[in-house]
């Protein structure tokens, strides 16, 4: 007969026993951030639907996308994106079967988040220079 419901059945994984590290904020943050090229994809189809409808409706964009909010959420996206690509890189690193050592995942987990924001960094500040 199963025992299903007794107090001695191992509940391994579980979240007590784990020790969070790098690598884990790293898997959660790939995930947040491809969810948020979901909505950089919704802002590129916005702004090629303006783009097709004329100069009003391209206007009214680029007053939306100039603003505040519209920084904020441009700077989102290209976190997002530069985020999702690098921890995309270090999928791909570990998909061919290196990098699986303790040290060197806890060194390119940390490294993969500091080139997200220094990619997003010195994308707009190439930008905003210009």
């Amino acid at each position: 007969m199963a025992t299903a419901g007794s107090k001695n059945r191992p509940l391994s994984p579980h979240l007590q026993i784990w020790r969070w590290g790098p690598h884990m904020f790293v898997s959660i943050m790939h995930r947040v951030s491809g969810h948020g090229l979901v909505v950089g994809l919704a802002l590129l189809l916005w702004w090629l639907g303006a783009l097709a409808s004329g100069p009003a409706a391209y206007a009214q964009l680029v007053e939306c996308m100039t603003s505040i909010p519209g920084y904020v959420v441009l700077v989102g996206i290209s976190w997002c994106f530069f985020n999702h690509m690098m921890s995309g890189l270090r999928h791909f690193v570990l998909d061919i079967g290196a990098g699986f050592e303790l040290k060197g995942n806890r060194t390119w987990s940390i490294l993969t988040t500091v080139l997200g924001v220094v990619l997003t960094i010195a994308f707009w500040a190439i930008l905003l220079l210009r």
